[in-house]
């Protein structure tokens, strides 16, 4: 079975490298640069994981997640694990609250060590 991710990062750079790394993985990857295009693609629904970075233009992380909550998606996603090159605990404890499985902060890892995370949350999806 091919994993189906979606990836929502503003900074060109990082997308597009994610993006690379993931495919290069085997998984099938719908990158999109902001928050608003996020929320529509998740609504769409189907993805394995949502990769979604808090500081994006249209619409920022919390807010995607504060909606998502009362989301209905044409098809179930898997789990949403937030981006961000900030480690602020409030943010952190904030997205964990609206139902983040996680936090990755891009500045302190490896392209590497995102693969061996992501697979992680998609080996280990959460008990319903």
């Amino acid at each position: 079975m091919v994993h189906r991710l979606l990836l929502a990062d503003d900074e060109a750079y990082t997308r597009e490298l994610y993006e690379e790394l993931l495919k290069g993985e085997g998984y099938d990857v719908v990158a999109v640069a902001d928050g608003e295009a996020a929320f529509l693609e998740a609504v769409k629904g189907g993805f394995d994981l949502i990769l979604l970075d808090i500081i994006m233009p249209k619409k920022d992380g919390v807010t995607f997640l504060k909606e998502y909550k009362t989301l209905k998606p044409q098809k179930p996603n898997g789990q949403i694990v937030m981006l961000s090159v900030l480690g602020e605990d409030a943010i952190i404890k904030t997205c964990l609250e609206l139902g983040a499985a996680g936090f990755l902060i891009k500045s302190e890892l490896t392209p590497d060590q995102v693969i061996k995370e992501v697979q992680g949350y998609l080996e280990n999806p959460p008990i319903s």
